[in-house]
């Protein structure tokens, strides 16, 4: 037995949204979409979106008494992150800053961490994190 494929699911407020924003931003295709749940590709690389959209504990003075347990609340959007293996890194650098989506930290361009890798973040829509990277 060998474990072979992992696949980041990250909580949107608006999957359509985000869906759009993936691929007109980060120029992922769209495998599949139903509004609620994505499956986006490119090259061999995959992420799922899905709806993060229970807002029904807004407004509510009785959390205390009635905690909010869907595991579908709005607040859990942008609050993922994924790491994404690529190969140049330098080349996915400037599409990406050419596209407006760099992470503030990422700003002058891919860094060499301490572990290995060079590395670049970006942010959704929602703010999940996604840090591309290469093994030096």
């Amino acid at each position: 037995m060998r474990l072979t494929t992992t696949i980041p699911a990250l909580p949107c407020r608006d999957v359509r949204a985000a869906t759009t924003f993936y691929a007109e931003r980060l120029g992922f295709g769209v495998g599949h979409t139903d509004g609620t749940f994505s499956v986006l590709l490119r090259d061999d690389a995959q992420v799922h979106l899905w709806q993060a959209g229970d807002s029904s504990w807004q407004g509510r003075d009785d959390l205390a008494a009635r905690p909010v347990v869907s595991g579908a609340e709005t607040f859990i959007a942008g609050t993922a992150s994924c790491r994404i293996q690529v190969d140049g890194i330098d080349e996915l650098y400037a599409e990406m800053a050419g596209a407006r989506v760099l992470h503030t930290e990422s700003g002058g361009g891919p860094q060499e961490t301490d572990y290995g890798t060079r590395e670049f973040h970006v942010l959704d829509l929602d703010g999940n994190l996604l840090t591309f990277y290469l093994w030096r």
